[in-house]
């Protein structure tokens, strides 16, 4: 099949993706005795992750729901659930915690192993559940398959509506793709907690996964006993054009960080004059490179272009560990040298193609944010210029569409006890987000992490107020003097590291 050729799954996945936790699989344990909880009897299962080699061991099963609640009757989605145990397991209290994963695409079975250290406090006294959303992971996963063959085409709006037209062909033949959305997830959620026998969870998203846990808070306030929205995502936003901005916003500060310091930019200059210079001379002529490619170690040719370069730089601007080697990479480029840019945008798009559910996303995004898909003037000029809003929109204007509740995009004004946690340099849900929720939100409090990107709930201390806030339900009464002492990731000057 032909569908989502990889530079624009790659575009789409770079563009959009909203965490970064590592791949992982599921594999059953030796066979033993299973385990009630509530109604679902669980197995032993093994979550392991591509950058460990040891595993998480957890209990997994399968929970039936109805594609379309309006057809109780109708076909059903096996959602895979894991249930991750308290470790002290006489003192367990009776709420559970649920991790709902970013994206949106992305498997919170598959995603949350990289997590589970932030987690070691919390799980001394709460079991932690992980429901793979509808559409993703081992919930009817909605993946658009790509033509490698296509690989060197330019994502034009035009290019982009075709793949997502056979994209959704293919798909509708065993998912009606109106039913994976965000309302549909959190009826789910409800569904499983009641199965569970659970009255109350907390809820702990990341990115995408905060307009769930909004979204639950809003619908299902009573059984919601505390909320952490790391890296969020108001209510209130449309997803369609904030990504240009942001990014742009975010490079500047991280940049900075060189500009500012003598002898990186003695070494490698401006880092964003660098990076529009290089912008420009591949739009005016895409650079065809020989390159060794991670994965196989073999030598490969490829053509490297600006939205290939682009995206990768947004992927990195996620991690500021990862963005420090920036500045190195683009000058090194601009000298000619494209052999490292290529072989990691090769490296991101593969890991994207299994961390991403494509078809998900899409039904996600083209129900409840297509209005916001516009192209703006003030875009024009940044990084990533408009080809996010303009080929998203041709794709929503062929993906079929779902329904969202008249308030969907009110802001979520509860006194539910929130924790929300955003990082200084995040290219994507920048700090003022946070200060948006938190207005609304009269027990909640927001902490905005030194140096840190996207995804903030495992750096330093983090962890350990995290625990404190899901024991006591008091954001407010939390000392978070020790995140002062989370340092900034000084620039590489070379492939060795930062100046000493």
């Amino acid at each position: 099949m032909k569908n989502f050729n990889t530079r624009s799954r790659l575009v789409l996945a770079l563009l959009l993706a909203a965490s970064t936790s590592a791949y992982a699989e599921t594999t059953p344990s030796s066979p033993a005795t299973t385990l009630a909880f509530g109604e679902l009897r669980f197995a032993p299962c093994s979550l392991r992750t591509q950058l460990s080699r040891d595993s998480l061991e957890a209990q997994c099963t399968r929970f039936s729901v109805p594609e379309n609640r309006d057809e109780p009757d109708g076909r059903k989605i096996e959602l895979n659930i894991a249930w991750l145990e308290a470790t002290e397991r006489g003192d367990v209290s009776a709420d559970a915690v649920f991790f709902l994963a970013g994206g949106p695409g992305q498997s919170a079975v598959e995603t949350y192993p990289m997590l589970d250290p932030a987690f070691t406090e919390v799980r001394k006294h709460r079991h932690v559940i992980l429901v793979d959303q509808r559409g993703t992971g081992k919930s009817n996963a909605l993946s658009c398959k790509g033509d490698d063959n296509a690989a060197e085409q330019e994502p034009t709006p035009e290019a982009m509506r075709t793949q997502a037209q056979q994209c959704a062909d293919e798909l509708s033949k065993r998912a009606d793709l109106r039913h994976y959305t965000t309302t549909d997830a959190v009826a789910d959620l409800d569904a499983v907690r009641q199965a569970l026998g659970l009255q109350l969870i907390n809820l702990v998203g990341v990115s995408y996964g905060t307009r769930v846990a909004q979204q639950y808070a809003m619908r299902h306030p009573d059984a919601t006993r505390s909320i952490v929205l790391d890296s969020v995502v108001p209510n209130t936003l449309g997803l369609g054009n904030i990504f240009a901005r942001n990014l742009d916003d975010a490079l500047s500060l991280q940049f900075a960080l060189c500009s500012d310091d003598p002898q990186c930019k003695e070494k490698l200059g401006d880092p964003r004059a660098e990076l529009d210079t290089l912008l420009n001379t591949l739009r005016a002529a895409p650079a065809n490179v020989n390159y060794r490619d991670a994965t196989s170690g073999e030598w490969e040719q490829g053509v490297l272009r600006a939205d290939t370069v682009a995206g990768l730089v947004r992927m990195y601007a996620y991690m500021p560990m990862a963005s420090a080697l920036l500045p190195k990479l683009i000058h090194e480029a601009n000298a000619g040298r494209y052999e490292e840019l290529m072989a990691l945008a090769k490296l991101m798009s593969g890991d994207m193609q299994d961390a991403m559910a494509m078809g998900m996303q899409l039904s996600v995004v083209c129900s409840e944010d297509a209005d916001s898909m516009v192209a703006r003037e003030e875009d024009a000029d940044t990084v990533l210029g408009n080809l996010m809003s303009t080929g998203m929109a041709a794709m929503c204007d062929v993906w079929p569409k779902g329904t969202m509740p008249k308030d969907f995009h009110s802001a979520l004004a509860t006194d539910v006890p929130a924790l929300v946690l955003e990082g200084e340099f995040d290219p994507v849900t920048p700090p003022q987000y946070g200060k948006q929720v938190v207005e609304h939100l009269p027990n909640g409090r927001l902490f905005v992490l030194k140096g840190q990107g996207h995804n903030v709930i495992a750096a330093g201390c983090m962890p350990k107020l995290f625990a404190q806030f899901i024991e006591r339900k008091d954001a407010k009464a939390l000392d978070g003097a020790c995140l002062d002492t989370l340092p900034y990731a000084p620039p590489f000057t070379s492939f060795n590291g930062a100046e000493p």
